[in-house]
């Protein structure tokens, strides 16, 4: 990829996340409001989560501006594992969110059991719960389906940072609607949907956590990508056995490195230029950026 496409990528990842830090800003704002003038525990803890999505918002912008930077003396195989460690920080972030939710509605569901009484929210509670559903799901679908186009983790992650915060207004709303509607024996309801939905927000976050641990301890593609790598040099007549392949996964791309055999009878500029198309097709495969080094050894007689 390059550099007018890189900055390209990196404008368009930056549009993306304003977009949605703008959504959180204004949610949080009004939920705040709304958990204040509605008495609302639950839409105060909702509030918090967005301020979190918010918080996420920054972290993306700040990192994915680092790992778009070239490669330099310090950084030889590029920035690109910034973008990795932005993915990372978005996961454990949603890690305590989810964990934080659980307890506060876990304990609300113990202080209930032992005859404690919760108190009956606002509509506009309500109705904030409503907002946030409604439009967290639309920032999710925007923002997820632009960081697959961009082939960026950040961008889907924090997209689903988005989805999570809508998830979570569906169990304030279920619980400030059933606290509103149902009467006071009915407002459980919204600590035990809370516990609910944090469990699968802690899903969501692990889900995201482990490509990345997985990326900094130098994990290998996965083994049908490694299959098409060694097909595709094994389509060239003049190579054969293709060995001691390596890869990984730097941020948004890869770097690969593999031993040919090729006639030690050909000349040099001949077997060049067959390492530069080699390399050309392999970067049709996995990407412009992808850093890739083949070592030529003769054929075995």
């Amino acid at each position: 990829m390059d550099k007018k496409n890189d900055a390209s990528r990196e404008k368009e990842i930056y549009r993306v996340t304003f977009v949605g830090s703008v959504v959180n800003l204004l949610l949080l704002t009004f939920k705040f409001v709304a958990g204040i003038v509605g008495h609302s525990a639950a839409m105060m803890a909702d509030a918090v989560h967005s301020l979190s999505d918010f918080a996420t918002d920054i972290i993306v912008i700040v990192f994915v501006r680092i790992a778009g930077k070239p490669q330099d003396e310090d950084h030889d195989y590029g920035h690109g594992k910034f973008e990795t460690l932005a993915t990372a920080i978005i996961g454990l972030v949603l890690l305590c969110v989810g964990f934080g939710i659980f307890w506060n509605g876990a304990s609300t569901i113990y202080r209930v059991l032992e005859g404690g009484s919760l108190e009956e929210p606002g509509m506009i509670a309500f109705y904030a719960a409503l907002i946030s559903i409604v439009s967290k799901e639309l920032v999710y679908q925007y923002t997820v389906r632009k960081g697959q186009g961009l082939d960026s983790q950040a961008v889907v992650a924090n997209a689903w940072h988005h989805r999570s915060d809508a998830l979570s207004s569906v169990a304030t709303a279920v619980g400030i609607g059933g606290a509103i509607f149902l009467g006071e024996r009915w407002r459980v309801l919204d600590p035990i949907a809370a516990v609910i939905v944090s469990l699968y927000i802690m899903r969501v976050a692990v889900k995201l956590l482990v490509p990345c641990v997985e990326e900094l301890l130098e994990k290998s593609l996965p083994d049908d990508v490694e299959t098409r790598i060694v097909e595709t040099l094994e389509a060239f007549p003049e190579v054969s056995d293709p060995h001691h392949l390596r890869t990984r996964r730097i941020g948004n791309y890869c770097a690969v490195e593999v031993h040919v055999r090729m006639d030690g009878d050909l000349r040099i500029d001949d077997a060049h230029a067959t390492v530069t198309a080699m390399e050309r097709r392999l970067k049709e495969l996995l990407g412009e950026r992808t850093l890739i080094s083949i070592h030529i050894e003769p054929k075995k007689k």
